[in-house]
């Protein structure tokens, strides 16, 4: 499992995530949005987004975790999880695929703030 998180200031909340939701399918020929969840609770909201894909490394198919919060206008916190890389039964092998997927988010990430 391979974790990534940042706070982003001076970003639109809804902006933000809808380009995430654009640019990880984008980003590759096998990457899709497989599912999401909204909360929100007075001006606190929570967005996640499950997206997928296949990696050739592991001949098998990842999961990322998505996750922006923001309470009011502070901060939006940002959580990106990549998992599903192993391919041992008892013990983590070969997790170069997710490392790979959250390498690749993070670089996108970076280009939609630069942008």
């Amino acid at each position: 499992m391979a974790i990534f998180e940042k706070t982003i200031r001076n970003q639109n909340f809804d902006t933000l995530l809808r380009k995430l939701e654009h640019a990880i399918p984008d980003s590759s020929w096998s990457a899709e949005l497989e599912a999401g969840s909204d909360f929100k609770e007075g001006s606190a909201r929570c967005s996640v987004r499950v997206f997928e894909r296949y990696s050739m490394v592991g001949g098998n198919r990842l999961s990322l975790t998505l996750t922006l919060f923001q309470n009011g206008d502070e901060p939006i916190r940002l959580s990106a999880i990549a998992a599903g890389g192993s391919q041992a039964v008892f013990f983590k092998v070969n997790t170069l695929g997710e490392d790979a997927f959250l390498e690749d988010v993070k670089q996108l990430l970076e280009e939609i703030l630069e942008g």
